[in-house]
């Protein structure tokens, strides 16, 4: 393909030390002309290696350019670097992940082809240290059961429109069309976005043939806490937006899980069989859980008692973070 678009690349980065290394040998083996492209790579004032690391190559490689983002959070990071791009097409990178060596080619390619407003591909999940806990968790982040229809995690083949994208090139113009991205979003600013442009008429492509590799958290601390971020910002961003077409009904079933299991016992003060309730609930949940563990195991040669851990700790923690954020509502700002 004749490389006639000049093409900015933005990715946002904290405390990123031990990813940052393979984030940049991937971008440095890319096959687009370096004479054609910018990097920005966005430091939310990281306390660890991250900035000197990210100083190092800068110093080594003059397109690539670090800039601050004081406020620590992606939609900021990312509306400081589209402020100071010169780009045809913008592309949205993630410091946890790791790009083939056509991944921008394949966007510039397949956007001109398509003539979408923001196009992206699949993302396959993996782990840097492998053991049984880390490869539970990296299965159970794509998988079906584990995070629903999301198409970007679970795989489609072939070319869909769909509502959102990872990791997407976006058209320049999408911004001026469309806005920026919402700096009051701590999670979902891109899902936020992607579901702005659908909804004003733009179009959203995902191509099977563009694969990128998403390192996932390794501790059950670390799955829990980040889930938890993602179930509360489900709710704020809902709140927030005053929209709730900015999410899907995926994004709500732990909500529904957690639910199920407090507020019968609640209601059964009044009428007691309504305990049945979490009953059932919790019963058919542990059963799928262990069916779903079970298969897995046998298939991928997983440990399944941390595939339902992984699985448990997923789902509980999206739903508890959820019902917190619904409980904070009275006190948002």
């Amino acid at each position: 393909m004749i490389q006639k678009h000049f093409i900015s690349v933005i990715c946002p980065v904290f405390n990123e030390a031990g990813y940052i290394d393979s984030l940049v040998g991937s971008i440095l083996q890319q096959d687009y002309d370096r004479e054609k492209m910018e990097v920005f790579l966005i430091d939310g004032m990281s306390t660890d290696d991250t900035r000197s690391k990210l100083e190092r190559y800068s110093g080594q490689y003059p397109f690539l350019k670090v800039l601050d983002n004081p406020q620590k959070i992606v939609p900021c990071a990312m509306n400081i670097g589209i402020r100071e791009s010169n780009g045809d097409y913008i592309i949205r990178l993630d410091a946890h992940s790791q790009y083939p060596h056509n991944y921008f080619s394949k966007l510039i390619e397949y956007a001109e082809k398509l003539n979408s407003d923001n196009v992206g591909g699949v993302c396959i999940t993996a782990v840097k240290n492998r053991n049984r806990k880390t490869l539970a968790i990296m299965e159970v982040l794509s998988n079906k059961f584990g995070v629903g229809d999301s198409l970007f995690r679970i795989g489609a083949e072939g070319i869909r429109k769909v509502d959102t994208v990872v990791f997407g090139c976006f058209k320049r113009n999408v911004f001026d069309r469309f806005g920026y991205y919402d700096e009051r979003l701590v999670r979902n600013q891109d899902i936020e976005l992607n579901k702005r442009i659908k909804r004003g008429g733009g179009t959203l492509y995902q191509v099977s043939e563009i694969r990128c590799t998403y390192f996932a958290r390794e501790t059950f601390s670390g799955l829990i806490k980040n889930n938890y971020q993602n179930g509360l910002w489900n709710i704020l961003t809902i709140y927030l937006t005053k929209t709730t077409d900015s999410l899907s009904l995926r994004h709500f079933i732990p909500l529904l899980f957690i639910l199920s299991l407090l507020v019968p016992p609640v209601l059964a003060i009044i009428y007691f069989p309504l305990i049945l309730i979490s009953v059932i609930s919790l019963l058919l949940y542990s059963i799928l859980n262990l069916s779903n563990s079970l298969s897995l195991s046998w298939k991928r040669n997983i440990n399944a008692f941390c595939l339902m851990l992984s699985f448990f700790f997923l789902h509980f923690s999206y739903g508890l973070g959820s019902l917190i954020g619904i409980l904070k509502l009275p006190f948002v700002k």
